[in-house]
C-alpha cells in the first residue's frame, strides 16, 4: 500500500506515507495505548484479548503477537510507534532493529558505530542496481 509507487523500488525500506498511516492508524494507536501501565498490564495478561478491543486487521494482530515488527511495518506500523511494544517487552531499541535487520544485537550496533550499512549494493529493485 503506498500512495507513491516510486517508493516501492527502494530495497529493504518501508516509506511510512500518508497511506500507510491510514492504513497503520488502529495499530499505531493501540501501540500509544501501552504508555499507560493500566493497558500494558491488561495485554500482558491476555494479548489476544486486548488486541481483540481493537480495530486492527487478523494480519496487524498476529504481527504484534508474534513480535514480528517487520510485518507490522508492512501493514501499516511506525516504528516510534512501535517501540512502545518492544519497550513493553523490556527489548532496547538496538535489539528490536536488530532482529528487523536478522543480525545479532552485537553485530547491529558494530555496524552502526561503523557508519550503518553501506550505500553500495542494489539501489533499484525495477533496475536491479
Amino acid at each position: 500500500m503506498n500512495d507513491n509507487p516510486e517508493f516501492d523500488d527502494i530495497p529493504g525500506t518501508t516509506v511510512f506515507t500518508a497511506a500507510r498511516s491510514h492504513q497503520g492508524f488502529h495499530l499505531n494507536q493501540f501501540c500509544m495505548s501501552l504508555m499507560n501501565p493500566e493497558n500494558r498490564a491488561r495485554f500482558k495478561a491476555d494479548e489476544r484479548a486486548y488486541l481483540d478491543e481493537w480495530e486492527l486487521t487478523e494480519a496487524q494482530k498476529l504481527a504484534v503477537i508474534e513480535r514480528d515488527y517487520n510485518a507490522m511495518i508492512a501493514n501499516g506500523g511506525n516504528i516510534y510507534f512501535l517501540a512502545k511494544i518492544f519497550s513493553s517487552d523490556g527489548i532496547s531499541f538496538q535489539t528490536a532493529a536488530a532482529s528487523m535487520t536478522g543480525m545479532s544485537a552485537e553485530d547491529y550496533a558494530a555496524m552502526m558505530l561503523h557508519g550503518g550499512r553501506s550505500p553500495d549494493g542494489v539501489r533499484s529493485i525495477k533496475e536491479g542496481r
